[in-house]
């Protein structure tokens, strides 16, 4: 991950956002860029990457960001009685749209810091004692715990394909599978520009036809007319997100 590509993209969302920055919480929920991309290695605050991108950072939107995440958190470990697990948290989001991304949390720390913004939340509040209890033993973790075992996840594929004049995106669980039934079904060969692995193939397709939604033709809401730009766009996800 390049300081460029953030700062870049700081630039394009906040464009898109009436040329307002968006919060960090927001921006890695969006973008799937965690604070572990530029913490320490380009800035040591998300205000003073935003500065640098040329915008004055909303201090106190930040604030209320993780404020809100951490007390939507809060109720879910009290839900569940223990320290949710990343499929747990997909689940959730996906039964409550409230409920943050994902990839939202990683963009607050390690597990034992997020458990240890937890506690101190909680204390501020003067209640969750329960929650209090599961977390204070997580925020002295330095090694993942067997628990942690289940925290897989499934790795999908968001692909870029051309036919003729147009290019499809979609996804699959498979690398390749999905664009070779597609190269059998097309009255025109169907060619390979990029593929993205994901741990989100759904929200990271979605998000690709949401930035392309002006560019989609009528009859098919997986085709797009697609320039050059876009298509460099798609390309610089070379890593994982």
């Amino acid at each position: 991950m390049t300081k460029q590509r953030i700062l870049d993209e700081i630039k394009r969302t906040a464009e898109a956002n009436q040329g307002k920055p968006l919060g960090e919480g927001r921006f890695t929920q969006e973008m799937g860029i965690t604070r572990s991309d530029w913490e320490g290695k380009y800035w040591a605050r998300w205000g003073d990457a935003v500065r640098e991108a040329g915008y004055e950072p909303n201090t106190l939107q930040e604030a209320f960001n993780e404020s809100h995440v951490l007390e939507k958190l809060t109720a879910f470990i009290r839900e569940l009685g223990r320290f949710p697990v990343r499929s747990e948290l997909k689940l959730k989001r996906r039964s409550d749209s409230s409920f943050p991304s994902h990839n939202v949390f990683p963009g607050l720390g390690a597990k034992a810091q997020l458990a240890s913004k937890i506690v101190s939340h909680c204390k501020s509040k003067g209640e969750f004692d329960d929650v209090i209890a599961i977390c204070e033993p997580l925020c002295k973790m330095e090694r993942p715990t067997e628990d942690d075992s289940e925290d897989e996840f499934e790795i999908g594929f968001v692909y870029l394909l051309k036919s003729g004049k147009y290019y499809k995106i979609g996804r699959s669980n498979a690398a390749g599978r999905r664009e070779r039934e597609l190269q059998i079904q097309l009255p025109e060969a169907a060619n390979h520009v990029h593929v993205v692995r994901t741990d989100d193939p759904v929200g990271i397709e979605a998000y690709w036809h949401n930035r392309f939604a002006a560019k989609r033709l009528r009859k098919d809401a997986e085709w797009f007319d697609l320039d050059s730009a876009d298509i460099k766009a798609f390309r610089r996800r070379k890593k994982f997100m």
